[in-house]
């Protein structure tokens, strides 16, 4: 019998989040701007490491990449909220799972499009669904929302 994996929509994003304990999550306040990705990756890579769970780090940070890449580019930023709610990388480690998410101050819901293989953009969600188990997106109950995918460990 297949195991039906964590939904953070089952759960309740905010409530995972609140739940773990701090030595199984860590977070990572990011400026909206083109060298968060970098840090995000960096700092994915590094907690997997520190978890013990490296096997992951390639699909993880290519989907953190894009998660990041996405909130960067593509949301839109209430003026009043940049400062108060930057993007935020979240890494929680809810065994045998990895959860990985990145909130933003947008309220605007990430849309999949059909992937073009010759365009240099427009793949990133297709990417996020393919290297993750599950993915998603929640409203955060001060506003904003956090899209959030997740990994199955091996231990």
């Amino acid at each position: 019998m297949l195991e039906k994996p964590i939904s953070a929509r089952d759960v309740g994003f905010e409530q995972l989040m609140r739940g773990a304990p701090d030595s199984h999550a860590t977070t990572c306040p990011l400026r909206p701007q083109a060298d968060s990705v970098k840090t995000a990756r960096d700092v994915t890579r590094s907690t997997l490491s520190d978890w013990g769970l490296s096997e992951l780090s390639e699909d993880a940070t290519l989907v953190v990449s894009e998660l990041v890449t996405n909130a960067v580019r593509y949301a839109l930023y209430p003026v009043d909220r940049m400062i108060d709610c930057p993007i935020t990388l979240m890494l929680v480690r809810l065994a045998p799972h990895v959860l990985l998410a990145v909130s933003d101050p947008s309220n605007e819901v990430p849309t999949p499009k059909e992937p073009d293989f010759i365009s240099e953009n427009g793949r990133g969600l297709y990417i996020v669904e393919t290297y993750s188990q599950a993915w998603g997106w929640d409203v955060l109950d001060a506003g904003g929302k956090a899209v959030w995918a997740l990994f199955r460990t091996d231990i």
